[in-house]
């Protein structure tokens, strides 16, 4: 007679999956409420920051921004903006004062939920069920390489920019950046102050002063409460959680990214690349509309500043500018030969595509994005954390997670009173352990 295999999955009231700054914030508000946890990481905490940022990274926000739960920016530089190795620091301090409960090194493959409302996790380490689970895997998942990169000869080194560290890692030559935005653009600005021939394939990404009348842009956009907006009220609604992030820069105490500017200096710029073709890339006639829709997005910051500095009465020093461009592209070149333009490397920077697929909820769009209220979906017991516009523009940053985190964790104290009650009207004891044959 066959003997019945019998597994056993450890019961956790609420798992965490993804260990980056989300992740560490709901188990800083969870170990507040007692409420029994684990965090379940496939790398090492934090490992996004720690190895998927270039050599001269730095953020692009001010340091006053990084506002963690119990861990606010403390050092002497608010209005400066950290670079790679401080902000590994200052993530590590933070994993340090919450100590969560974590498990590095195990992959999540799948989640289901059965009709009891009982989540049931199976993972590289064994199974789990719980009660409630938080999403904190971030939005950015697999970076974005087009077909066409199979096409392209194969003595072209070729890369993402998650994997971008420096030019050194490139073999001498030209250096073709598929796409400028926020990454994009700074780490073309990176390869082009280190001497090496950049081309770059423009989008229709926005651009911001980095300063402004007096002040960081970022600045007089707090004062103005734009950080404090709720996805609800903003004017474009959650159609803005698809926008590019505007591209400047911290680097060097900070400054703006010009693309136009580069130009002058040799950078060749186009328009959108869209193909390969018997030698020659092939590009869009766009490059013009790109650059001029990047710089009216740009004064209209800064003119909405202007109005508000107007209406506030607010005394500056210096009065309202209009950017005027200092380059123009002469035509628009739509195709390059890639052997004559002596280009050896390619840095695909045009983002990344979600993939919950081990997630089993109806709570997904078409696009593979999850559908919630600030963080809560209409599947009990399952949330979101640390997606970009969650709930503000901070929600994906140091700067509002925080805020989220506690609003969450209010929902899950809740719920799991709402079980816990359950259990006792039901004259039964909640297990930690449970088996199945």
């Amino acid at each position: 007679m066959k003997q019945a295999n019998t597994t056993r999955s450890t019961h956790v009231p609420v798992i965490i999956v993804g260990g980056g700054q989300a992740g560490l914030s709901a188990s800083y508000f969870l170990q507040q409420e007692n409420i029994e946890h684990l965090v379940l990481e496939k790398n090492t905490l934090m490992h996004g920051w720690k190895h998927e940022r270039w050599d001269s990274f730095t953020l692009v926000t001010p340091n006053w921004q990084c506002d963690l739960p119990g861990h606010p920016y403390t050092g002497d530089d608010p209005d400066g903006f950290m670079n790679h190795a401080e902000v590994v620091e200052y993530l590590n301090a933070f994993a340090e004062k919450v100590k969560a409960p974590v498990h590095e090194g195990v992959t999540v493959y799948s989640v289901s939920c059965d009709t009891k409302g009982l989540y049931s996790v199976a993972t590289s380490e064994g199974n789990y069920t719980a009660d409630q689970i938080i999403v904190c895997s971030g939005g950015y998942h697999i970076p974005v390489i087009p077909r066409m990169a199979e096409r392209l000869p194969e003595e072209i080194t070729q890369i993402h920019s998650a994997q971008y560290k420096n030019a050194a890692q490139l073999p001498e030559g030209g250096v073709l950046v598929v796409g400028a935005g926020q990454s994009g653009a700074q780490i073309a600005e990176d390869l082009h102050l280190e001497g090496r021939k950049v081309y770059l394939a423009t989008g229709d990404s926005p651009r911001v002063a980095r300063f402004y009348r007096g002040k960081d842009v970022v600045r007089w956009l707090d004062d103005m409460g734009y950080y404090r907006m709720s996805v609800d009220h903003h004017p474009l609604g959650k159609n803005v959680r698809s926008n590019t992030n505007h591209y400047v820069t911290g680097r060097d105490g900070g400054r703006d990214i010009d693309l136009r500017k580069f130009a002058t200096e040799g950078m060749e710029l186009y328009g959108l690349m869209t193909d390969y073709q018997e030698g020659e890339l092939v590009f869009q006639p766009d490059l013009e509309e790109h650059l001029d829709t990047a710089d009216a997005t740009y004064n209209n910051i800064n003119s909405r500043i202007d109005q508000w500095i107007e209406q506030q009465g607010v005394e500056t020093d210096e009065g309202p500018s209009v950017y005027k461009p200092v380059w123009k592209p002469e035509s628009e070149r739509t195709r390059l030969n890639l052997a004559e333009s002596g280009i050896t490397s390619v840095i695909w920077s045009i983002g990344y595509r979600p993939d919950f697929s081990w997630l089993d909820a109806s709570v997904f769009n078409g696009q593979g994005h999850p559908q919630h209220q600030r963080g809560v979906t209409g599947q009990p017991g399952l949330y979101f954390l640390g997606l970009p516009w969650l709930h503000t523009w901070g929600s994906g940053r140091f700067s509002g997670v925080r805020e989220d985190a506690e609003f969450l964790i209010d929902k899950i104290f809740a719920y799991q009173e709402q079980l816990d009650e359950h259990c006792a009207d039901q004259g039964v004891e909640c297990q930690k352990i449970t088996e199945s044959a």
